[in-house]
């Protein structure tokens, strides 16, 4: 029995003999056909393949082509029956790709390496050679007064005359140990004379104010309060008080502290060697040593085309304080933007009464000082939701309202008429006044609402009246009936809005709630800034911000900028200084048009990474505007700034066990050496809930009156001013409600401003 099973009968009826007393298996087995694959390679990596020559009939054209049973063996015998033909499919994948990249970057007149991830596209769209204007232009024109180095992929061969920078000696290298590439910038400028801000007897009990004209060192800032180099918020608001003279010596002694001397004015001629003439003819494609590609290095958005070459004005000629004629510069007005959509609210009218409580505004006195150039507050109004058409009469019904509003009503008075002034949006009529949009912008229009990247679809209008869907299919309106379709936004009114349901995302004005948030007002707004600041010029600030303190030397300074997004490095756009009609503004829009008009701050940070702009718009530690936003993301609570927020709605509900601190410290304690504050949204929480109204005393008695009255639920609700007790209030006040305190008080001549100054009327 045995015998039959392990050997086999042999052909002619007897039985195989065993071999060394082992059984013999089948030479037609797997594992036998495998090991003999194994090691005997009979078929060759390569096969013949035959093919006819055209006109020649004698003759075969013979070519060696990859043998696919051959690599199909090799993967099984080598990693196995599963892993072997999932490697070799990789294998041809990539092989493919990269007989793809070489072709691409040698053989086509792009000739740029291809994005092997879609996941992070490049935004460029413009050459090098542009990108060199770019940086030579706003070198030229002062917006550079920095001596950090230009990014080496910018390809600059010879140094820019920087006018914003004083003189210093040059690199005395021979020329042939020096790079070809050029990373930094010849100084032509004024010296620099750094002051020590300290109030004189008597004016010693209040910070005394930067001197006009002068400028803040940002390079300084950065050094001290760069996050990426691990410095503390804590540390960085110490610096800017004592640089800036905030604490005016009423802190204990210090060793000696010049380093953090960061403001300075420009004294002295300067030599102007700066030549106009190359920055508005073709330069280029890179000017280095030899013929070099002028797109090596750059990558190129997928599907777009190069732009055409970047056209410039003559940048505008730098003048330092000292030699102006005047003491407002034309080129860089000092106008701060901001944009509010909806019913006028608390949010606002604390952002204007923080303006007037810290800006040289010139209203302790009788007649403004000619020698200050006094900032002005423009407020941008959108009256309705993003999406809807403003009627004809909007300009006079923004005015009636808020002349109706007691919370905007204090700021029509005539005492303010020269520094805080109303604006009507129109989205048309202000992307039309951008040069490079207004032809192409309209081609766009359907994903006008566009969130970096995410579009918020909205109905579109037609002549009619009606949206898209419901209109019957006729013509497409043209060019003259625009206004129609896309003043305010894009869109007509929806069905939500003729049936009553104005709480859609598309009829929705102003964030009442969490859940209820005007996310396409906040997408408009995105967009506002960039249009508002190249058009006019100026900075632009979100509507939940409160001013801490003058931003003379910030106006000095320059160049563009924004802040860091708290641990990343990337723009939060809350706060954005871009100077007008600038080259910056140019590609900036210019990009975001081949990228769908996304001016989301992410975005933003993308166009100017992929071009090497970056330090041309410059991220500032948000240390100087948003002092809570690392804390509240769980960064340096080990030593937090004082106050400690865990979350921005500290500022509105101050936790009970630092409550005190409010009202010890008052306006002088909170975040002191900050510009300013960006509390994040909250617009449905009130600054101060058992004072709900605007309390800036008889002056305005009668807005005072028509908030008070119009109170639901309160304890004052129906006493009359001044008759409610200290029983009727919060004991412990919350900081939001402190510094509205504190601003209102000075409106009603209670007390100075921040800097001891009292108001006139």
């Amino acid at each position: 029995m045995a015998a039959s099973i392990y050997f086999p009968s042999r052909g002619n009826g007897f039985a195989d003999k065993p071999h060394n007393g082992l059984p013999i298996y089948n030479n037609n087995s797997s594992a036998v056909q495998e090991k003999w694959h194994r090691h005997h390679h009979t078929s060759s990596w390569f096969v013949p393949i035959i093919l006819p020559i055209p006109g020649v009939k004698t003759r075969r054209l013979r070519l060696l082509a990859p043998n696919p049973s051959r690599l199909h063996q090799f993967s099984v015998t080598r990693f196995g029956r599963r892993k072997g033909p999932i490697l070799l499919c990789i294998g041809l994948i990539t092989a493919f790709y990269l007989l793809f990249a070489f072709h691409k970057r040698f053989g086509t007149e792009d000739k740029t390496w291809p994005t092997p991830f879609p996941g992070d596209p490049s935004t460029l769209v413009y050459r090098r050679e542009d990108l060199q204007r770019i940086w030579e232009w706003e070198i030229a024109a002062g917006h550079y007064p920095s001596s950090h180095r230009i990014p080496e992929a910018i390809g600059l061969s010879s140094p820019p005359h920087n006018p914003a920078l004083p003189a210093r000696r040059s690199n005395a290298l021979p020329p042939r140990f020096r790079s070809p590439i050029v990373t930094s910038t010849i100084g032509t400028g004024s010296k620099r004379v750094y002051l020590d801000m300290k109030g004189t007897p008597p004016n010693v009990a209040y910070p005394p104010r930067s001197v006009p004209g002068s400028i803040a060192d940002l390079d300084i800032i950065m050094d001290q309060c760069d996050f990426s180099t691990n410095k503390y918020v804590r540390d960085c608001l110490e610096v800017l008080r004592i640089g800036g003279g905030l604490d005016n010596g009423k802190r204990v002694r210090r060793a000696k502290t010049d380093e953090w001397s960061y403001i300075y004015v420009e004294n002295g001629e300067r030599e102007n060697a700066t030549d106009t003439a190359p920055y508005i003819k073709p330069a280029f494609a890179l000017k280095t040593q030899g013929e070099l590609d002028p797109t090596t290095g750059l990558t190129k958005k997928r599907g777009a085309e190069w732009e055409l070459p970047l056209r410039l004005r003559p940048p505008p000629p730098y003048v330092s304080h000292i030699h102006q004629i005047s003491a407002c510069d034309e080129e860089n007005p000092r106008i701060f933007h901001m944009f509010w959509t909806g019913p006028f609210t608390d949010k606002p009218y604390l952002a204007l009464l923080s303006f007037l409580f810290t800006q040289n505004l010139g209203l302790h006195l009788e007649h403004p000082d000619p020698s200050v150039c006094r900032p002005q507050f423009w407020l941008w109004i959108n009256p309705g939701p993003a999406a809807s058409v403003p009627n004809p009469s909007a300009l006079k019904d923004m005015h009636d309202q808020l002349r109706g509003n007691p919370w905007a009503s204090p700021f029509l008075h005539p005492r303010f008429k020269d520094v805080i002034q109303f604006k009507l949006w129109n989205t048309t009529e202000q992307l039309d006044g951008i040069p490079e949009l207004k032809d192409e912008w309209r081609a766009l229009r359907d994903s006008l609402f566009n969130s970096g990247g995410y579009v918020e679809k909205v109905p579109q209008a037609a002549s009619n009246g009606k949206t898209k869907t419901e209109a019957e299919e006729d013509e497409d309106d043209n060019d003259d009936e625009d206004e129609v379709s896309v003043a305010g936004a894009v869109a007509a009114p929806t069905n939500a809005a003729k049936t009553g349901d104005n709480d859609d995302k598309v009829n929705r004005v102003g964030s009442k709630s969490p859940s209820s948030y005007d996310r396409l007002s906040v997408i408009l707004s995105d967009m506002a800034r960039f249009v508002l600041c190249h058009r006019f010029g100026g900075i632009y600030l979100d509507a939940d911000t409160i001013f801490l303190r003058d931003w003379e030397e910030l106006w000095g300074w320059r160049g563009a900028f924004a802040y860091r997004w708290s641990r990343l490095e990337t723009y939060n756009t809350a706060v954005l200084r871009l100077n007008k009609g600038s080259a910056l503004g140019t590609f900036l829009f210019r990009t975001a048009l081949k990228n769908g008009l996304d001016f989301h701050p992410m975005t933003i940070s993308k166009y100017t990474k992929d071009a090497h702009l970056e330090p041309l718009l410059l991220r500032l530690p948000d240390a100087m505007f948003d002092s809570a936003w690392l804390n509240t993301e769980q960064y340096q609570r080990d030593r937090p700034p004082q106050p400690y927020f865990q979350v921005f709605g500290d500022f509105f509900d101050t936790p009970r066990e630092a409550s005190a601190a409010p009202q010890a410290l008052g306006f002088d304690g909170f975040f002191k050496g900050a510009y300013s504050y960006h509390f994040h949204n909250f617009w449905w929480k009130p600054f101060d809930a058992n004072r709900n109204f605007p309390d800036l005393g008889p002056r305005f008695i009668e807005g005072e009156r028509i908030a008070r009255a119009s109170l639901e639920s309160s304890q004052l609700t129906g006493k009359p001013p001044g008759e409610e007790t200290i029983a009727d209030d919060k004991r412990d006040l919350d900081w939001s409600a402190v510094l509205k305190r504190t601003c209102e008080s000075f409106i009603r001549g209670e007390r100075p401003n921040l800097y001891g100054e009292w108001l006139k009327w």
